[in-house]
């Protein structure tokens, strides 16, 4: 399932997607306060700020919209991603930049990526697979970054791992800051994941140019 497959009765392809952003919005907040199940498509529409009748000429089911939300927040995520990593640049230092962007993206984007992991579940089988590969799409973007940063070579399977620890460290801050705050800012949660990887991959403060 692509998003060009939720069927629409409107023709005009910028006015679905003006509508659907709307939609997008509006669900964000409904569904960060009440979850999928406990929103109805009537607050959807009303919170999107049009009818219901409306709503139903740019989707079928509520499902829809959910999918919509995913699709939209990874989108999201992997533009900012795109615009804030160099996944060419061959420095550790670059390494360290790509994780405190991607750690800052993650506490600004909490509540529409706690939202996701949430209700991804209550997605069809395919809708889930097309909006975790956009995932898989993002784990890669690290996993190139770390590939180049690196004064040494690990072997793929080590890759893959320690980008998902990073990957999984980001979303944290927004899964557990309740009790992360009563010990660490953002900055200081950053600075001792970056600390922590770096000792363990046993790279020198002298290679970080």
């Amino acid at each position: 399932m692509e998003k060009n497959q939720v069927p629409s009765t409107i023709k005009d392809e910028a006015l679905v997607e003006k509508r659907r952003q709307q939609m997008v919005k509006g669900a964000v907040t409904l569904f960060t306060e009440k979850g999928f199940h406990k929103t109805t498509t009537r607050e959807i529409a009303k919170a999107s700020g049009f009818s219901i009748g409306t709503l139903y000429e740019y989707i079928r089911k509520k499902e829809d919209v959910l999918f919509l939300v995913c699709d939209s927040i990874y989108e999201r995520v992997k533009e900012r991603m795109e615009a804030s990593i160099n996944q060419d640049e061959k420095s550790v230092a670059n390494l360290i930049l790509a994780i405190r962007a991607y750690f800052h993206l993650m506490h600004d984007m909490q509540g529409e990526v706690l939202v996701m992991y949430q209700e991804v579940k209550s997605l069809s089988k395919d809708a889930q697979d097309y909006v975790l590969q956009k995932e898989r799409d993002m784990v890669a973007m690290l996993e190139k970054v770390i590939k180049n940063s690196l004064p040494f070579s690990i072997s793929e399977e080590q890759v893959t791992l320690i980008a998902n620890n990073i990957f999984v460290q980001g979303q944290m801050w927004g899964f557990r800051r309740w009790i992360l705050q009563r010990t660490f800012t953002l900055e200081t949660y950053t600075e001792q994941q970056i600390k922590l990887l770096l000792q363990g991959l046993q790279v020198e403060e002298k290679e970080l140019t």
